[in-house]
């Protein structure tokens, strides 16, 4: 990422000045808005109830100040985030050392958490446009099924007495139990009968995705992330709220006192809730993969090279702390936006799944996940949930993958593999973005399980942040401007990170490998 003197530009003084140039973190919370929040943050809720409101507040923001610190080393050294982590002290094998390593191991992990994602796509648009008369029946079979078990949870919990209301559920119940029989008498519920169009449409929706990798640019990908995401967060909150009018499903005070009361809820024989809700700590919010490519989109949005190559000179200085202002508004100003949206979901997740004993996984992923929107939007609760599923996974496919295959040909020459210019990094960009969504959608066809592929990549994420916050305590002490480092409260933050970063990963670590 080399830095052009002709490029360098003063940094805005304004707050509407400063609002105009952030971005790279909506991009971000493209790719956080997604597998991180609709899938692994509700599969918490749902096997933990409200019990984790506390860790997922606090994994939303912890992780932020790693964030901004990567930034802005990246930022005023011109550097790549995979260039500046092989200069961490420690075990090397050939020119890569033992961060850069674990990265690669991560990276193809996260490929095959965008198998799992799109998988998740692919099964919201085989239920949205079946396309074949088997797959329509089998939807509505699932469909029935989950709506069976919504409604029996809400006879179980509700408050009133109301008779009328109770022989209308009653009813209900009745009705859609005879159907699910039904369905099952015929034979839906085998394996071997279940449709293949969810693998179909993760065929097809790759293909597009494919067009915009090798098409698209930065501020393409910048203005499809904001549409998605802020579309989908609006209508999750509002149901959320909405929610409070259904005396089965309404949050309580109560259950946010339980949530921020940092209770560890037992695990039992087929749920580890404290592994999932730790797994999910890696992935929402900036997670270890978004923490390493936030720089990447800060110096194409252009933050470097603006601030332009480092030197003693006052006017440097100058641009870099305004370009550094300007970075932590768009950081800060992401965390707001994924952090309201990951607790909508943990709340829903808490609320409707937990109450109801509805796990999301597998084939029936996208179908269970809807009914989070039944008790408020009712029939058209799953038409608006596909809308939104297939707006945040999708772009969290996209975006995900546009910055794998960044870091991936940036790695060929942190690794020595080569020494790519900047035209030659762009045609390996454009190549990647062919090949990974490739990969990743074969993974998906030979190994259907979303939600496994997704906490996977998860726990490795955890796994990785200890070592990025150790990396970013390294780079503030040894390599970062004196000139531009922060307070003393700053760096009690980013010790407190590292502490928390490093718990989380040893824990998950011991649990995955002796337990």
């Amino acid at each position: 990422m080399a830095m052009n003197g002709n490029e360098i530009r003063p940094a805005p003084n304004t707050k509407l000045g400063i609002l105009r140039n952030i971005g790279p973190g909506m991009i971000l919370a493209g790719s956080i808005v997604g597998s991180g929040e609709l899938i692994a943050t509700t599969r918490t809720g749902a096997e933990a109830g409200f019990d984790f409101l506390w860790l997922i507040i606090f994994g939303c923001i912890i992780k932020v100040f790693t964030q901004i610190e990567l930034g802005r080393h990246a930022i005023s050294s011109g550097k790549t985030t995979l260039a500046t982590l092989n200069e961490v002290p420690g075990p090397r094998v050939l020119n890569g050392n033992w961060i850069i390593w674990y990265w690669f191991l991560l990276f193809i992990a996260i490929v095959a958490q965008q198998g799992g994602i799109v998988g998740g796509v692919g099964q919201a648009m085989s239920i949205s446009i079946p396309l074949t008369e088997k797959g329509q029946k089998y939807n509505e079979y699932v469909q029935t099924k989950v709506q069976l078990e919504v409604a029996q949870a809400e006879r179980d919990n509700r408050a009133d007495s109301d008779a009328r209301r109770l022989a209308k559920l009653d009813e209900k119940i009745i009705t859609l139990t005879a159907a699910v029989q039904t369905a099952e008498q015929n034979g839906l519920a085998k394996p071997e009968n279940r449709p293949l169009g969810d693998k179909y449409w993760a065929g097809i929706l790759t293909l597009i995705a494919i067009f915009l990798l090798v098409w698209g640019n930065f501020s393409f990908i910048e203005r499809f992330c904001i549409f998605l995401v802020v579309t989908f967060t609006l209508v999750t909150i509002v149901n959320l709220f909405a929610l409070q009018t259904h005396d089965a499903w309404a949050v309580s005070v109560a259950d946010i006192v339980r949530g921020m009361s940092f209770h560890i809820p037992e695990p039992t024989a087929e749920l580890k809730p404290l592994a999932t809700a730790l797994a999910t700590f890696g992935i929402i919010g900036v997670g270890g993969a978004e923490l390493i490519t936030y720089p990447y989109w800060c110096l194409e949005k252009g933050y470097g090279k603006w601030i332009g190559p480092r030197d003693n000179s006052n006017s440097w200085l100058g641009r870099a702390r305004g370009w550094l202002r300007v970075m932590q508004w768009d950081a800060w100003g992401a965390m707001v936006v994924y952090t309201f949206c990951t607790i909508a979901f943990y709340l829903l997740g808490a609320a409707i799944l937990h109450r109801s004993g509805l796990l999301p996984e597998k084939s029936e992923l996208i179908q269970t996940l809807s009914a989070m929107y039944a008790p408020v939007f009712g029939a058209a609760a799953q038409g608006i949930f596909l809308f939104g599923a297939f707006a945040v996974l999708f772009s969290t496919f996209y975006v995900a993958l546009a910055a794998q295959s960044r870091l991936a040909a940036d790695a060929i020459n942190v690794l020595g593999l080569a020494k790519l210019n900047d035209i030659q990094k762009k045609k390996v960009v454009k190549g990647l973005g062919v090949a990974l969504p490739a990969i990743a959608v074969t993974i998906y066809t030979f190994f259907p399980a979303p939600t496994w592929l997704i906490l996977t990549a998860g726990t490795m994420q955890a796994i990785l942040l200890p070592m990025l916050g150790f990396s970013v305590l390294y780079f503030r002490y040894k390599k970062s401007d004196p000139r531009l480092r922060a307070g003393k409260l700053w760096d009690i933050m980013l010790w407190l990170s590292f502490f928390a970063f490093l718990v989380i990963g040893a824990h998950l670590a011991y649990t995955k490998l002796f337990t």
